[in-house]
């Protein structure tokens, strides 16, 4: 899989105060943020850095992880962990048919919109992309 990164605050739900503190960090792109977020004690230890809640930074780690897949992006990487995906490897391994229907659940209970969903052919790129 070919990776994309993106500015930081191109991560959805990211608050200007949230960008900041990263990049006074010197985080600047979410490929920064997954070089430093790479296991559990990596994040607790930035977490700590930023005197954050460790739920932010896990969040941000996963969003990044699946904004890699040039298809997702940061413009799709927010619906599929909301819809209970939180990472390439678990979006690699669930068949298209049930994050399709968890996706347009999500879109239906939040927005009362089916028509928002991505179709089944996104979905399937998503995931050839992923492998």
């Amino acid at each position: 899989m070919q990776s994309y990164y993106y500015p930081i605050e191109k991560l959805p739900g990211i608050s200007q105060q949230e960008v900041n503190l990263l990049q006074r960090n010197n985080i600047t792109t979410t490929q920064e943020l997954l070089a430093q977020t790479k296991t559990l004690a990596a994040q607790q230890l930035l977490a700590n850095q930023l005197q954050i809640k460790l739920q932010s930074v896990r969040k941000w780690t996963a969003l990044a992880d699946l904004a890699r897949i040039k298809s997702v992006g940061c413009q799709y990487s927010g619906l599929i962990l909301h819809s209970g995906i939180a990472s390439v490897e678990q979006l690699k391994q669930t068949p298209i048919p049930r994050i399709h229907q968890q996706i347009l659940k999500l879109q239906v209970s939040t927005m009362q919109r089916r028509d928002l969903c991505p179709s089944i052919q996104d979905v399937q790129k998503w995931l050839q992309e992923a492998k």
